[in-house]
């Protein structure tokens, strides 16, 4: 028989060199950071069983994902790319 889930239990994982604390209680599934507040990741058992599973996470990815800086314009070349200049044409001799 198992044990019911009435508290929350953590545990420390390491992936790809980073350690995060995984947190399941009876609500739900958490990952977060080690040494930071707000969850990476977190679902709820209801989104689980009803299927909405994977939504609940995709939207929690798009809400925490930061914004990228905005990018140089178009029309100015990066850093180290030299600019190009109009090409000169030389006249057709007849």
């Amino acid at each position: 028989m198992a044990t019911v889930l009435d508290k929350e239990l953590k545990r420390r994982i390491t992936v790809h060199g980073n350690d995060y604390t995984v947190a399941i209680d009876p609500e739900g599934l958490r990952v977060v950071g080690k040494g930071k507040r707000t969850a990476e990741v977190e679902l709820r058992w209801n989104d689980l069983l009803s299927g909405d599973a994977a939504m609940a996470v995709a939207l929690n990815a798009s809400l925490s994902t930061k914004r990228p800086a905005p990018g140089r314009p178009a029309t100015e070349p990066g850093p180290g790319v030299p600019k190009k200049s109009a090409k000169k044409t030389k006249p057709e001799k007849p």
